[in-house]
């Protein structure tokens, strides 16, 4: 007798059941082979994704700035920097409207400056945030008179010839010192020079003061004998500001802190140790050891975020700038001052 299949088992005739099996097979195997390709190309871009996770502060710098210059030197800031997967770019400027330049191109993320190039770059558009701030330091900037020069006070500055770096801090000085001893700018004949060109004028005694910063001022004391006529203490503030390009410091606020906490270590360094200190910095900025020594003694180093009497501060400097028709528009300086989001 012959036997035949059940049309109504589960499997159906012994064939068919074969069929079922081995499609059963190659449809695990089909899974087993897209898994695997799955994870193999999740594993091959690990790496890429780690990549995309290392962060590179750029950092914007003066030769004269000296504790980013001692930073630089130690590498101190790398190694904290390296358990967050951030490194540092070091990027030198002439000075601080360059720097300032660069950070609103996205040339740096980060730039250490004084108070009067924040004000002529946000009065020219720049987009930048005001994010820290150093301590005043108003002894690290003066009006200085040959070391034979017959004037004795500020007031007798009157109808002489003073040269300063138009648009610097020292312009704010020399305005507020006139103002204190009852002259205005129309009262001297200025004339504007950058801190070279005015070192030879004064050497030449061209002119009969210069109205300048550290370490320029340190090093005319010191090589050509010039004397200090009057520096800002109880006038001006003379802070310096750290800037930051706004999107990078809301991305990245743990590297931010990392160079807070740095340049605060670094700089309690620098001051219990200023004669080590300016050995490290002298041949960086090409200048004598006893410069550099002088210059670090007028200077605070203690970054502190930016309150608002300090912002306060700021805008009497912008409105000065704006009435002296130095910058083409009113500006509002709590506009740039960076506040972290909620």
């Amino acid at each position: 007798m012959t036997r035949t299949s059940n049309p109504y088992s589960p499997l159906g005739n012994e064939p068919a059941r074969r069929t079922r099996l081995q499609a059963l097979k190659d449809s695990a195997l089909a899974v087993l082979l897209v898994g695997a390709a799955a994870l193999a190309v999740s594993l091959l871009s690990m790496p890429v994704a780690r990549a995309q996770d290392k962060v590179e502060l750029r950092i914007g710098y003066q030769k004269s700035a000296s504790l980013f210059v001692l930073q630089k030197a130690q590498g101190t800031l790398e190694k904290r920097l390296q358990p967050l997967n951030a490194t540092v770019k070091w990027v030198e400027f002439p000075a601080g409207p360059q720097l300032l330049e660069g950070l609103n191109l996205g040339a740096v993320d980060v730039g250490y400056v004084g108070e009067a190039p924040p004000i002529f770059a946000q009065a020219a558009g720049a987009k930048f945030a005001y994010i820290g701030y150093d301590p005043a330091a108003p002894e690290a900037e003066a009006i200085l008179v040959p070391r034979d020069s017959t004037i004795k006070s500020v007031a007798e500055l009157k109808g002489k010839k003073v040269v300063l770096n138009k648009g610097s801090n020292v312009h704010y000085l020399l305005v507020k010192l006139l103002e204190k001893n009852r002259l205005k700018l129309s009262d001297i004949n200025v004339v504007y020079l950058p801190p070279a060109d005015a070192r030879a004028a004064f050497e030449s005694k061209n002119v009969d003061a210069w109205v300048i910063w550290d370490p320029f001022s340190a090093a005319a004391e010191k090589a050509i004998g010039a004397r200090v006529l009057a520096d800002g203490t109880g006038v001006v503030n003379n802070y310096q500001y750290y800037l930051g390009e706004r999107n990078f410091v809301g991305k990245n606020p743990k590297v931010i802190q990392a160079l807070f906490d740095d340049s605060v270590e670094r700089g309690k360094w620098l001051k219990a140790n200023i004669k080590q200190a300016a050995a490290q910095i002298a041949p960086l900025q090409s200048l004598p050891v006893d410069v550099v020594e002088l210059s670090l003694k007028r200077y605070e180093f203690n970054v502190k975020p930016v309150p608002d009497s300090v912002i306060a501060d700021q805008q009497k400097l912008a409105d000065t700038f704006f009435d002296l028709k130095l910058i083409p528009k009113a500006i509002a300086v709590r506009d740039a001052a960076y506040k972290p989001a909620p």
